[in-house]
């Protein structure tokens, strides 16, 4: 018999003690992970502290489902400040029928992710709702890490004449989750590229301190990273369209549906900001990490026209790239 989740399960009675003990007590399970009301830390120095929530439709997609998704951007949302991920939490509002089995498939990739980042779940939280109220499985994590010394990130720090690189090939978590959804009847071969980074943070900090952003540029993609960059800091900053990698299928879809790669979701790269003297290193250390194997030169920070985001167009010319406005496609949460 396929064993679904029911309001008892949510209850905080004995269904909902089984619940916990038979999916997340044995995937979280550590030294940390508690059954109280709170996890007690041991923690010292500067800490980074961020929280997101996850909803994205449909939750299980090629390449990931919402529990990798879950522990990734809270973790390269650490790891993006300088930060290594040390703890989680999650709180899960799972709807009423949704399969057992996806249940634990979401909580598994949620323990194997946090192993490959280093990082604990260590506390939580379970909500039942009712048929239709949520969409199949909704996760919220808070994560706390610790920043590394010597370090001093964010986006306001961007100068010009600095460079801009990109970790890998954009877009591809955007275009997976528009083609799980089969809205187009379009069949490509994307998977989503769904990762932590912590990893290749630490690899490129461990050589290079002068960093001065870095960005993981998600919901928004690169081009919406790009802007909230150059109006921090403001600069402008100067793309060639030639050096950003889009992987070709990708680069179909988006010809097909009239979309940009720069503003297609990404789970898994960064935006990185430094001084030019640095750059060909730090393309050089990210190519051998997993998941920035292809990481690229695609620009420079420039005085001239502060806030905006140019492009030298595959034809030599040069435009200003337009600016996020509206609701971007397709809307991954």
């Amino acid at each position: 018999m396929n064993e679904i989740v029911t309001l008892a399960h949510g209850a905080g009675g004995s269904q909902t003690a089984r619940l916990i003990d038979r999916v997340f007590k044995k995937h979280f399970n550590n030294p940390q992970f508690t059954a109280d009301d709170a996890a007690l830390l041991d923690l010292s120095g500067k800490m980074a502290f961020t929280t997101d929530g996850f909803i994205v439709s449909p939750p299980f997609f090629p390449g990931g489902n919402i529990g990798k998704l879950s522990v990734c951007g809270t973790v390269n949302d650490l790891a993006c400040m300088g930060a290594q991920p040390l703890y989680l939490s999650c709180a899960f509002v799972i709807e009423e029928g949704l399969p057992m089995a996806k249940l634990e498939e979401a909580a598994a990739s949620m323990e194997e992710t946090a192993r490959q980042a280093g990082v604990r779940i260590v506390a939580g939280d379970t909500k039942v709702a009712g048929k239709g109220q949520v969409d199949q499985l909704f996760i919220t994590t808070t994560g706390i890490g610790q920043v590394r010394e010597g370090l001093r990130l964010s986006g306001a720090f961007a100068q010009p004449g600095d460079a801009v690189i990109i970790s890998g090939d954009i877009g591809r978590h955007g275009c997976a989750i528009l083609l799980a959804r089969d809205d187009y009847g379009i069949k490509a071969d994307v998977t989503s590229d769904c990762a932590p980074l912590w990893a290749n943070v630490r690899a490129l900090t461990d050589q290079v301190k002068d960093l001065h952003v870095i960005r993981d540029a998600t919901r928004g993609g690169v081009g919406t990273v790009l802007y909230e960059i150059a109006a921090q800091s403001h600069v402008g900053i100067h793309l060639q369209a030639s050096a950003v990698p889009v992987q070709d299928q990708v680069r179909g879809v988006c010809g097909m549906l009239g979309l940009d790669p720069l503003y297609l979701a990404n789970e898994g790269r960064l935006v990185i900001i430094a001084p030019a003297a640095r750059a060909e290193q730090i393309v050089e250390i990210l190519r051998t990490c997993p998941n920035s194997e292809n990481a690229a030169l695609i620009g420079h920070v420039t005085d001239q026209l502060p806030g905006r985001v140019t492009v030298q167009t595959q034809i030599g010319t040069q435009t200003i790239l337009p600016k996020p406005a509206g609701e971007l496609l397709p809307r991954i949460c």
